[in-house]
């Protein structure tokens, strides 16, 4: 056919919407005569005789619809226009009659024949081959990527090799640093003990006590010696039990798997252990070892975590100037972890060096260790030159406290015996006698200075025999616990109160001494108090001392009188300690504050404090308060036995333990006997007195405490009801009689309502009462 111009016509109007699509017209033709059969789609087919077939021949004409002149009319809903014309010439089966082997079949989409779900190449043996291929390169390829990674850190033949490595440093164990300590030191001390026997064997008995000298210290160099041998002995065999124990959990499970493995599964038994032997080295040894690689051989310290050896110690005491550059330390016990995880060791400092250097240098030995400064201690051990070094792992004095001794006591304490003050730095106990001392304790605010105190309270409190004199200079509740167990007690920090009280402990000591005098005695022991109770041991102790020795007009009286005490009173029996939180010479006076002999300094702002505690060069020897952090509340330097302040964390009781040990404490002392006490009722204040009027009165109060309830004594009380029990009780006593006793007041003697009925009468309230008799007699209620 062929294709005529097209031929666009517009609508004469513009439309009320746009057109979608343009519409063209096609002329139709007549179909030529042709001796070739076109399909379609432009192929031409010829039979065997190259003549077309026989339908072919006689084409039949397409009937084709004039094409109209004029365009249809386009409605104003339709959007889309589809001409007859154009269907008829698109419908190419419509007049033929083509053979069947030409017509296209028909797909059918939903026909998914019997296997819809099998791929195509499942189906022939070339796509299973191709399958195949696919599955060995990509195990190969993987088996490539983990050969490469076996030689980095996270290759699991690396990680079995970790595993076995760790697990044989935990079946080792550290024990073999306390063996080799203790032969270190068995050897040491063998040697020393030879010397010291030759020297005595050679030591000519003419020299008489050299000689007695020499046998003493070579009988005490051999005992030392034996008991180091021992020690070595019992350390290899904690070192052996404890690493066979270890070795059994490391490598008794995969023996174990192996073994079984193969009885029961033969080789394929045997694989299978092995692998989950191999399986279970990486996983122990699964994290590389990253911590170690940023330690150099250049310098190791403690505190990233390396262990004590003794380069390690000349390297540390050289940087802190300790020791010079060409010097080295003597080690007499080697270094070793103790049960608190913490390294200690006893070294010989270079001939010439004192102890107290190294002492001194404390805060650069810590720096040099990596540790903080109250993580090292040192102390002289037995001779100059030689110290005892401890290095902790962790801050001291941070964890919770254990619970103090004295919860355990299940008899009296004895106050004249050592007294328990807290754990030190290794954890091993301090105890001091304070028999014919005094002492000093001192901090900042919230150091633990009661906390602190009460270790010695408690202490005192718990001995039936101690007399208890107690000054609380804060007026804070403090020490209120401790009343009712103290002969006199001044807790309203009330200078001209304790200026009186000291005046009758003043008055108190002479006494003693007179008796001491006639007994013949010098001074109060614990046998001749047990004999003279009025010689038993007093304590005074004094809570914020600076309120009282800083008042203008009892200040130096009260600082006479204290030095007074603590000058005269030890030798009878009497044990002053005071606690303040700055205890300058402003303070308290030098020449009291030298006297007191016992010295504890708890957390100070400066070294300077800590010295005005501790006594003048103090921190410059390396003993310094200053040095406690916040979080070691309750520690301090104590200075009371040998020749250098300890740090010392006192024992911490809380407020119900108080509670608990202060009634065991009361119950103790009234079966002793010793129970000051309680002050008289009012009642019976009167009937001592003695009189009619008194006995009256006396009678009156006791009706009062009959008619109360829980809460106390009744406040109001009718008049008719008094004369009765009065007149019960024997007592002549008329209305007139009893309101000239009691007087009364207008207000006091207006009606109220009383009993069953609400009648009202008159009465007397108990207040007037008392007011009546403290007023007449002059006693208190």
């Amino acid at each position: 056919m062929t294709e005529h111009p097209a031929e666009t016509h517009a609508p004469s109007t513009p439309p009320a919407e746009p057109t979608i699509a343009t519409v063209t017209f096609l002329r139709p033709t007549a179909p030529a005569a042709s001796s070739e059969f076109v399909w379609d789609d432009g192929t031409e087919e010829l039979d065997d005789q190259g003549q077309p077939p026989a339908a072919a021949a006689a084409p039949q004409p397409v009937v084709v619809p004039p094409m109209p002149t004029q365009p249809p009319a386009i409605g104003p809903d339709d959007r889309t226009v589809v001409l007859e014309t154009a269907r008829v010439i698109l419908d190419k089966n419509a007049a033929r009659d083509l053979p069947e082997s030409k017509v296209v079949a028909t797909v059918d989409l939903d026909d998914f024949a019997d296997a819809p779900l099998i791929p195509a190449w499942m189906k022939t043996p070339e796509g299973w081959a191709a399958w195949s291929g696919v599955f060995y390169r990509a195990r190969r390829r993987d088996f490539r990527r983990w050969v490469r990674r076996q030689r980095t850190d996270k290759g699991h033949i690396r990680q079995f090799g970790r595993g076995v490595r760790r697990s044989h440093e935990w079946v080792v164990g550290f024990e073999g640093v306390r063996v080799q300590s203790a032969a270190h030191t068995a050897h040491v001390l063998t040697r020393e003990a030879r010397l010291a026997a030759r020297h005595a064997r050679f030591t000519p008995r003419i020299l008489g006590a050299k000689k007695e000298l020499a046998m003493k210290t070579a009988e005490k160099a051999t005992k030392a010696a034996e008991e180091a041998v021992l020690l070595h002995k019992k350390a290899k065999k904690d070192r052996n039990r404890a690493r066979n124990l270890r070795a059994g959990v490391v490598y008794g499970p995969p023996l174990a798997a192996i073994g079984s493995g193969y009885a029961y599964g033969g080789g394929l038994g045997l694989a299978a252990g092995l692998l989950s032997t191999f399986a279970g080295g990486a996983f122990v040894g699964r994290k590389p070892y990253d911590e170690e690689e940023n330690w150099t051989t250049e310098w190791r310290s403690l505190g990233d975590g390396d262990r004590m050896t003794a380069p390690m110690l000349d390297q540390t005491f050289r940087a802190a100037k300790v020791i010079g550059a060409e010097e080295t330390l003597g080690v007499v016990q080697m270094p070793m972890l103790d049960n608190r995880g913490a390294w200690t060791a006893v070294l010989d400092l270079p001939p010439g060096v004192p102890a107290k250097r190294a002492i001194r240098a404390t805060d650069e030995l810590a720096a040099a260790f990596g540790v903080e400064e109250a993580q090292v201690s040192i102390t002289k051990k037995g001779r100059a030159g030689r110290i005892e070094l401890y290095v902790s792992r962790d801050l001291p004095f941070t964890d919770k406290p254990k619970p103090g001794p004295l919860l355990d006591l299940e008899k009296p304490a004895n106050f004249w015996g050592p007294i328990s003050i807290g754990p030190d730095v290794r954890g091993l106990p301090v105890s001091i006698s304070v028999v014919e001392r005094s002492g000093l304790v001192g901090g900042e605010p919230g150091a633990g200075k009661s906390a602190s105190g009460n270790t010695i309270l408690l202490d005192a409190a718990l001995d039936p025999r101690v007399i208890l004199w107690l000054a609380d200079g804060k007026g804070g509740g403090d020490l209120e616990p401790f009343e009712a167990l103290c002969e006199a007690f001044e807790g309203d920090a009330d200078p001209e109160a304790f200026y009186g009280m000291l005046q009758d402990l003043i008055r108190d000591m002479k006494r003693r001494y007179a008796l001491l005098k006639k007994l013949g005695k010098r001074k109060v022991a614990e046998e001749l108090a047990n004999q003279h109770p009025e010689l038993s041991q007093l304590l005074l102790w004094v809570d914020e001392l600076m309120f009282y020795t800083t008042d203008e007009e009892y200040g130096k009286k009260i600082t006479k009188a204290l030095r007074n005490l603590v000058s005269r009173g030890r030798a009878a029996g009497i044990v002053t300690f005071c606690a303040t939180q700055k205890p300058g010479s402003d303070v308290v006076d030098t020449s009291l504050r030298d006297l007191l002999s016992i010295r504890w300094a708890l957390r100070c702002t400066t070294p300077e404090a800590s010295d005005t505690i501790l006594g003048k060069g103090a921190a410059a020897s390396g003993y310094s308060a200053k040095t406690i952090q916040a979080e070691m509340r309750g520690a301090g330097y104590l200075w009371a036995e040998g020749t250098n302040p300890v740090m010392v964390r006192a024992d911490y009781y809380t407020d119900e333990q108080v509670a608990v040990l202060l009634e065991r404490a009361t119950e103790w002392r009234r079966q002793a006997g010793t129970l000051p006490n309680a002050p008289m009722a009012l009642a019976d204040q009167l009937r001592a007195q003695g009189g009619e009027d008194a006995q009256i009165l006396a009678d009156v109060l006791d009706v009062f405490t009959a008619h109360g309830t829980g809460d106390g004594p009744a406040e109001w009380l009718p008049g008719q009801l008094l004369l009765d029990r009065l007149k019960a009780a024997g007592h002549t006593v008329t209305a007139e009689k009893l309101g000239a006793l009691v007087v009364r007041t207008d207000e006091e003697k207006a009606k109220r309502p009383w009993g069953e009925k609400g009648s009202r009468v008159a009465g007397y309230p108990l207040a007037r009462v008392e007011a009546a008799a403290t007023g007449r007699f002059g006693l208190t209620a």
